[in-house]
């Protein structure tokens, strides 16, 4: 299935809020950066959760797209954990490394995209269907 970068970015907060990952955000950095088109930032409030919500949206981008991680990065103690998808970088965080380095902060030049948005572009993957 081919996907847009804004698909891709819009599923993935989904994975993340299915998982109860909290503070989910999704910026648009194409306009200010030339190494990817959107961030999603979430946090986890445990080292196991920060750990099986990257597992989550791993196994799940699979599954809907066919697309592995161009590269991962995990610290050695899973409170910041990074899935690169080329357009798209995911960045799961524990909610202490969240505060302490506050990324969303740096790229406030960027286009957040609002969760009735990114909720409307994945609605197609909700776990839970509303009829």
């Amino acid at each position: 299935m081919d996907v847009t970068s804004k698909k891709l970015a819009c599923t993935i907060a989904r994975i993340l809020d299915d998982k109860l990952a909290k503070d989910i955000e999704i910026l648009n950095i194409s306009n200010v950066s030339i190494m990817s088109d959107f961030f999603v930032i979430a946090t986890c409030i445990s080292t196991p959760q920060v750990r099986g919500t990257t597992q989550e949206v791993r196994d799940k981008v699979k599954e809907y797209f066919s697309i592995l991680p161009k590269g991962t990065e995990t610290d050695s103690k899973n409170r910041w954990n990074l899935l690169d998808y080329g357009d798209v970088v995911v960045h799961i965080m524990h909610e202490e490394e969240r505060r302490t380095y506050a990324i969303e902060k740096f790229w406030n030049h960027a286009f957040k995209i609002e969760r009735n948005i990114w909720e409307e572009e994945s609605k197609e993957f909700a776990k839970y269907q509303v009829k």
